[in-house]
């Protein structure tokens, strides 16, 4: 698992794009890490994590509240 983790450090883009180039799914033995990437924020937003059963319908619900997460980070950083 560190190996994986590792790769993130080095470039975030590594995992699997889910629809959008900042929306990333990274395997990690038998779990999926979900994250979003907001390069402008300089912000890493690791959201979810399940195993392959239950991957179709993380990933249809974190797309339903992506701008949610988007002004949520925005709001903690008190950006406008």
């Amino acid at each position: 698992m560190d190996k994986e983790l590792e790769q993130l450090k080095i470039n975030l883009y590594v995992g699997r794009p889910l629809g959008y180039k900042f929306f990333r799914e990274k395997r990690v033995e038998k779990y999926r890490f979900y994250y979003l990437i907001y390069e402008e924020l300089v912000v890493v937003f690791v959201i979810a994590i399940s195993d392959k059963k239950d991957q179709q319908s993380t990933i249809n619900k974190i797309k339903s509240l992506i701008p949610y997460y988007r002004e949520e980070i925005k709001r903690r950083l008190n950006f406008s």
